[in-house]
């Protein structure tokens, strides 16, 4: 496979740490800068004809935060954040940035947070194409206690939503993988052949359905209620995979 090569696109309305941001990316080999913004209202202009890979983010600027220009990004652009105050550190981490460099930061620890993105990238690229030919995704990576970990979905059981977190609960693991994101963001990067929504906290991993009573899912015995709203959808699965004697 070729290397993979990402796009991005800088905001910071500081000149200086914009210029130095650049700089950094001119001499990584794997990155093509598209743009230079000084304000997120001017790449929110540019972004939406001409999506990226990676957002070089900077978090405290006028009229529109980077935290809340974040959660207006294409699904497939990803973030990392670099700002001059700690404390939006739980932030980044809320919208699922990639990382969060801390200003001054030099080429090393850029070169470090870049790194992290071609991974994520080269894996998710060569995890959904071989020779042309489009495949379910294999895993996920998912933010959990300020690490990236990757999660197999073949042994997913089933994720719970609370609130703002969500518990994975994986195949032989006693104890859940906790992190920040929606049931919904999630639910949009799910393979619809492989998992369903069956109540507004539960999504199911459908391979690991065992039995069904009444308006319950029993999932290593756990019992999921499939709530009116999705059971449609899920009485269609249990029709088309059922045998008619």
């Amino acid at each position: 496979m070729d290397s993979v090569q990402l796009t991005c696109m800088i905001v910071d309305d500081e000149p200086m740490a914009l210029n130095l941001v650049e700089s950094y990316v001119n001499k990584t080999p794997f990155l093509v800068l598209k743009k230079k913004c000084g304000s997120a209202i001017e790449a929110m202009q540019f972004i939406n004809s001409e999506p990226v890979d990676v957002l070089f983010l900077d978090i405290q600027m006028p009229d529109l935060t980077g935290l809340e220009f974040s959660k207006m990004l294409p699904k497939n652009t990803r973030v990392i954040f670099t700002t001059a105050f700690d404390q939006y550190a739980i932030e980044g981490f809320k919208v699922e940035a990639l990382d969060y460099l801390l200003k001054p930061f030099d080429y090393a620890e850029f070169l470090t947070a870049a790194n992290k993105a071609l991974e994520w990238f080269t894996l998710i690229k060569g995890n959904n194409t071989t020779s042309g030919i489009t495949h379910e995704k294999e895993f996920l990576f998912v933010k959990s206690e300020y690490k990236q970990l990757r999660i197999k979905l073949s042994d997913v059981l089933y994720f719970e939503g609370l609130k703002d977190y969500i518990k994975i609960w994986v195949k032989d693991n006693p104890k859940p993988v906790l992190t920040l994101m929606s049931l919904k963001s999630l639910e949009e990067e799910l393979p619809e052949t492989q998992f369903m929504r069956v109540h507004r906290s539960f999504i199911v991993s459908l391979k690991y359905v065992e039995i069904i009573e009444r308006s319950q899912i029993i999932i290593n015995n756990q019992r999921i209620t499939v709530s009116e709203q999705y059971k449609p959808k899920f009485l269609e699965f249990i029709n088309r995979n059922s045998l008619n004697l």
